[in-house]
């Protein structure tokens, strides 16, 4: 199973704050370092000193770390147009040596928008699926060709479709393309466009119970066109909060504003046999990929106790 630390740096935290944790997460050996891409706090915090920019912060990190993947879980379809994302992903994968990983969703926050005056059309499932298609298009068109695209939100002609990622498309791996990750627990659409686009279909913050059925949607969209369910990597995003006792989980959750009972019930959480057993849980459920919610990004040693006394416990 691959364990990735993921961020919540809206919440509040430097570049240097992540900086210090995505070196963590590699020296720790995880598998990679991810963060959300929001504008705008959540819940009672203040966010000072205030947001950083996704793309930006993975840019700064793919210089400064050297075999982690790194990624965003998830940008939102409404931040950017699909052609200039394609090309901030492209020049960070290129950065970074070929490390990087766009998750990709529609947008939820509606606050952020009006803080920042971002537009945020009451559907956008639409919006989603063309900038899916402008920018896996985008970056699998060959050199010395062009693109084109007309659709309802979007119109690009004549594009010479530059630059290219350095990583190959794992959908076609005969053109340039980074994993793309789709998150969701949308019963229809969702499965249809991981099994469309997604090298990876993630569901973040899932009741435990619904890991099977959310997983079972995409295996069938997946069949529905004709592609094999095993192509693709399931995995989920869920808090952590673990302790070497009792008293360090009640630390760790009072620190994040949480209750120990809620997190060891909807997180990975608990003591350090209680998460191995959690994990092995959702191994059986069919999880290949665990995305850890670290809240608390200046304790460094959450991470360790993970990597020192978790990995090396799971097969």
């Amino acid at each position: 199973m691959d364990l990735r630390i993921f961020t919540e740096p809206q919440q509040g935290a430097t570049y240097d704050d992540l900086l210090r944790v995505a070196r963590a997460t590699e020296d720790l050996d995880f598998d990679g370092f991810f963060r959300s891409d929001h504008y705008l706090a959540m819940g009672d915090g203040d966010g000072l000193p205030g947001p950083t920019d996704a793309w930006t912060t993975l840019a700064g990190l793919a210089r400064e770390t050297s075999t982690i993947r790194l990624g965003t879980l998830v940008t939102a379809a409404t931040f950017r147009h699909p052609g200039i994302l394609a090309i901030q992903v492209a020049q960070v994968d290129q950065m970074s040596g070929g490390r990087i990983e766009l998750g990709l969703g529609a947008g939820w926050f509606a606050a952020e928008h009006e803080a920042y005056g971002i537009p945020f059309p009451e559907k956008r499932f639409g919006l989603l699926t063309e900038q899916l298609e402008i920018v896996t298009g985008l970056w699998g068109t060959p050199v010395g060709e062009r693109f084109e695209h007309r659709g309802e939100h979007y119109t690009l002609i004549d594009s010479p479709a530059l630059p290219k990622p350095v990583q190959r498309s794992p959908l076609d791996p005969a053109r340039a393309g980074v994993p793309v990750i789709v998150g969701g627990r949308g019963p229809r659409r969702t499965p249809a466009l991981a099994a469309r686009f997604g090298a990876e279909y993630n569901a973040s913050f899932p009741p435990i119970e619904d890991v099977p059925m959310l997983f079972g949607r995409v295996r069938t969209a997946c069949e529905e066109i004709g592609r094999p369910p095993a192509e693709l990597v399931y995995s989920v995003a869920l808090v952590l909060c673990a302790g070497s006792d009792d008293a360090e989980v009640a630390r760790r959750a009072g620190a994040i504003g949480r209750e120990p009972s809620e997190v060891r019930r909807n997180g990975v959480a608990g003591t350090v046999g209680e998460v191995v057993d959690r994990l092995g849980a959702l191994a059986a459920d069919g999880v290949q990929r665990v995305y850890l919610q670290v809240l608390d990004l200046a304790d460094l040693d959450h991470l360790a106790l993970v990597a020192q006394e978790v990995a090396p416990q799971l097969s």
